[in-house]
């Protein structure tokens, strides 16, 4: 290999240590935010509470959205991303009022 292959190769092996870690950090995240969202469940099943609230979802998409403007990541893609994890959340919120 050539010095600049060498160089990056190495460059490719730290931006990807750094995707790991990165990823690990969205996992822990989630399980905590996930560990919130279902004690909310069973307080809103113990008090026959909807298991959905569609005005703070919308404001909650809404946030995320300017969140991600803000950070310069695609508004589309954290929609998307908020989208799948609110109806993760009343599936769970649903189960729970079984």
């Amino acid at each position: 290999m050539t010095d600049t292959a060498n160089r990056a190769a190495e460059v490719l092996k730290e931006h990807r240590e750094s995707i790991d870690r990165l990823d690990a950090i969205l996992v822990y995240t989630l399980a905590e935010r996930f560990k919130h969202t279902q004690a909310v469940g069973r307080l809103k099943a113990e008090h026959a509470l909807p298991p959905s609230d569609p005005s703070r979802e919308a404001r909650q998409i809404a946030r995320l959205e300017q969140l991600a403007q803000d950070a310069n990541l695609d508004p589309e893609f954290a929609k998307k991303f908020l989208t799948f994890i609110i109806s993760e959340v009343i599936r769970h919120h649903e189960k729970l009022q079984k």
